[in-house]
C-alpha cells in the first residue's frame, strides 16, 4: 500500500458556504501544521484527537484564509490514518489555493476514490461498504439511498461471511478426512453434503432474485411511453416532468427523436423515454425514429401505453399491442375530459392495468404513481434488514458461487471422489470472497476506486 500523505477538495468544485480539503497519512498533522497557524498558538502535533482548532491557513506571511480545523488521529478516522480535513469558505479559488498549499508542503493529489481505497487497505471497511459509499452518494432516489445504507452497515457482509464459514467448514473437514481417514470419516457425507450445498444455493438464489430489482432501485425503471401519433404522448412526458421538455401541436409525428428526463414518482426514480408515433410512414426521418421506438420498447422495464380515448383502437394500437403483449404494460387512456368512444373490452388482453388520464388537465397522475410503486416494490421489498443486490459484480460473482455448488452436486451424484468435492467449493469460496474483497486482484480493486469522486 502506498503510504504517501495524500490531500483533495472533499467537497463540490462549486461556490458555497464552506469546503473541506481533506489530508490523510503518516505526516497528515505535520503537513496541516506547516500551512496552519492555530489562534491559540497550539500545534496540531500536540493536540488531542477528535478536536476543532480554530486559525488561519498562511504561507510565507500571508493568510490564504480563515479556518476551522479538524484533527482526527490514527485509526480513529475514515481512513484509520492519521487525518485532517480543514474547513476553509467555500470559494473554488480559495479551495484550490489551499490544496495547492499543502501539497507544495509535503501532500501529494489523491487519487479518485483513494481515501475510500484506504479505509478499505486498512481493514475499516470490506469492499461492499465501500462500494455503497459510492452508492449512497449517486442515490436517485430514496430506496436506493436506503438499500445502501443498508449495505454500508454490513448487511451484505454479514451474509457472505456466514455462507463462507460453511464452505470452509465443509472443505476442511474433507481434507481432513483425506488425510486421516482413521479420525474422520466419510461415510454418508454425501447426504449431508447435499443438504448444505441445496441449502446454500437456496440462499444464494434468494439474493440473485433481489438484483433486477437492485438495478431498478440504482438506475431507475427504464420507461418507454409508446403510442401512435397525436395521442399525447408528449404531453404526458411534459407533464411528469414538469416542464415544456417535448414539443407538443396538432400535428401527429411532432416527436421523430427520442427524448429522454429522469423524474421520480414517489421517490422511485424512473428513466423515462418518450418515443415517436408508431405507424406506417414514408418519411425516412419519422421512419428512424419509429424503429428507435421498437428497439426501446425490448429493453423496457415498464411500458406506458398512451391510447386516445376519445377515438376508437386503430390497425396502429393493434400492432403497438401485438408489440408489447406479455410485458410490464399500464394503458393510459388519455384525453379522459373529452367523451370517450374507445372500447375498454379491447384493451384488457394488453394490460389489467387501465387508467384514465387526461395530460392536458393532469388527472390520473396521481394514480399512475401508486401504481408504478405497487408493481415494482409494494410487498417486495423490504429495508428493514432484506439485503438487494444492486452491484452487477455482485451478481455475477453470486453467480459464479452458483455454478460452483452446482458441480459440487454433479459430483455427488456422479458418486467422484472426495477431493473433487474440496475444488468446486473452494472455487465457491473463492467467488464469494471476491464481493467482499477478501480475495480480490490489484487491478480489480483499482477499477472500483477508480470510479469515486477525488475527495472521497
Amino acid at each position: 500500500m502506498n503510504i504517501d500523505t495524500i490531500a483533495a477538495i472533499a467537497t463540490a468544485m462549486a461556490s458555497a458556504g464552506i469546503g473541506i480539503i481533506r489530508i490523510s497519512g503518516r505526516e497528515a498533522v505535520e503537513v496541516a501544521d506547516r500551512v496552519f497557524s492555530a489562534k491559540s498558538g497550539k500545534s496540531l502535533q500536540d493536540s488531542a484527537s477528535h478536536t476543532i482548532h480554530y486559525g488561519f491557513i498562511v504561507e510565507d506571511g500571508t493568510m490564504i484564509d480563515e479556518v476551522l480545523v479538524m484533527l482526527m488521529k490514527a485509526p480513529h478516522s475514515y481512513t484509520r490514518e492519521d487525518t485532517v480535513e480543514i474547513n476553509c469558505h467555500g470559494g473554488v479559488l480559495v479551495m484550490r489555493k489551499i490544496l495547492e498549499t499543502v501539497i507544495r508542503h509535503g501532500a501529494r493529489p489523491a487519487e479518485p476514490g483513494e481515501f475510500t481505497k484506504r479505509a478499505f487497505l486498512n481493514g475499516r471497511m470490506d469492499l461492499t461498504q465501500a462500494e455503497s459509499v459510492i452508492d449512497i452518494i449517486n442515490s436517485q432516489n430514496d430506496f436506493a439511498w436506503k438499500s445502501s445504507i443498508n449495505q454500508l452497515s454490513g448487511a451484505l457482509l454479514s451474509k457472505i461471511r456466514e455462507y463462507r464459514e460453511k464452505i470452509i467448514h465443509e472443505t476442511a473437514f474433507i481434507e481432513s478426512a483425506i488425510d486421516d481417514p482413521e479420525h474422520y470419516s466419510l461415510e454418508g457425507y454425501e447426504d449431508h453434503l447435499s443438504e448444505i450445498v441445496e441449502g446454500l444455493e437456496k440462499e444464494l438464489k434468494g439474493l440473485l432474485d433481489t438484483a433486477d430489482y437492485g438495478r431498478v432501485l440504482r438506475e431507475g425503471i427504464h420507461t418507454v411511453i409508446v403510442g401512435k401519433p397525436n395521442v399525447g404522448k408528449s404531453s404526458l412526458l411534459n407533464l411528469l416532468v414538469g416542464s415544456e421538455r417535448a414539443i407538443v401541436t396538432d400535428i401527429a409525428g411532432t416527436t421523430r427523436d427520442v427524448i429522454e428526463e429522469h423524474i421520480s414518482l414517489n421517490g422511485i426514480s424512473l428513466h423515462i423515454i418518450d418515443t415517436a408515433g408508431i405507424h406506417q410512414t414514408d418519411d425516412i426521418v419519422e421512419k428512424v425514429g419509429v424503429d428507435k421506438a421498437k428497439e426501446y420498447i425490448i429493453n423496457a422495464d415498464l411500458i406506458l401505453y398512451v391510447a386516445d380515448g376519445s377515438d376508437k383502437l386503430s390497425e396502429e394500437d393493434y400492432e403497438i399491442a401485438r408489440m408489447i403483449k406479455n410485458r410490464n404494460v399500464i394503458v393510459l387512456l388519455n384525453k379522459s375530459d373529452l367523451q370517450q368512444k374507445i372500447n375498454m373490452d379491447d384493451l384488457t388482453h394488453i394490460s389489467e392495468h387501465i387508467i384514465s388520464i387526461s395530460a392536458k388537465e393532469g388527472d390520473g397522475i396521481k394514480e399512475l404513481s401508486d401504481l408504478i410503486t405497487s408493481m415494482f416494490l409494494h410487498g417486495r421489498i423490504s429495508f428493514n434488514d432484506e439485503v438487494i443486490i444492486t452491484n452487477m459484480r455482485h451478481k455475477k460473482e453470486l453467480m459464479n458461487a452458483m455454478e460452483s455448488l452446482r458441480l459440487v452436486r454433479e459430483s455427488i451424484a456422479a458418486q467422484m471422489p472426495e477431493d473433487f468435492y474440496s475444488i468446486d467449493l473452494i472455487n465457491a469460496y473463492e467467488s464469494l470472497g471476491n464481493i467482499i474483497g477478501e480475495s480480490i486482484e490489484d487491478d480489480l480493486a483499482d477499477e472500483i476506486f477508480s470510479k469515486f469522486c477525488m475527495g472521497k
